[in-house]
């Protein structure tokens, strides 16, 4: 008898723990919240929005509660810092990655204070640099 109509079931792979995870984009530049968004949805996460300024990401994160929010730390009336910090008072489990053309060096402490899991410069940014940020899935 053909064992062929009986699948493994192994342990999930790294794509698998990535489908889990959505995530929203924050940066004032259109062009690069595109290519990230295609960039990480290749990389089997799903970004469920994108936005230009500080204020409306946070109000989309309300919307679309992401597990991670990617924000530039250069926003437009604010920056990525403040973001970070506003997502306390969201009520949501989320997690919240600085990136920015900067490098962190040129951030200084304002990276390792921020409330922010870590910084990922935008040159770097990618499926595996943020697994490796975040750690295993929940």
């Amino acid at each position: 008898k053909s064992r062929a109509s009986h699948t493994a079931h192994g342990s999930p792979s790294r794509h698998d723990r990535c489908m889990r995870r959505r995530i929203l984009v924050i940066d004032d530049n259109s062009a690069f919240r595109g290519a990230v968004g295609q960039l990480l949805a290749t990389g089997g996460f799903i970004v469920v929005a994108g936005a230009a300024t500080g204020a409306s990401g946070v109000q989309l994160a309300r919307q679309h509660k992401p597990d991670l929010v990617i924000v530039d730390v250069q926003l437009p009336h604010t920056h990525g810092f403040d973001v970070a910090e506003q997502r306390a008072g969201l009520d949501l489990p989320l997690q919240v990655i600085l990136t920015s053309s900067l490098d962190s060096s040129d951030l200084g402490a304002l990276v390792t204070e921020s409330s922010a899991r870590g910084f990922i410069p935008k040159a770097e940014l990618s499926a595996p640099a943020i697994e490796a940020l975040l750690g295993p899935s929940r």
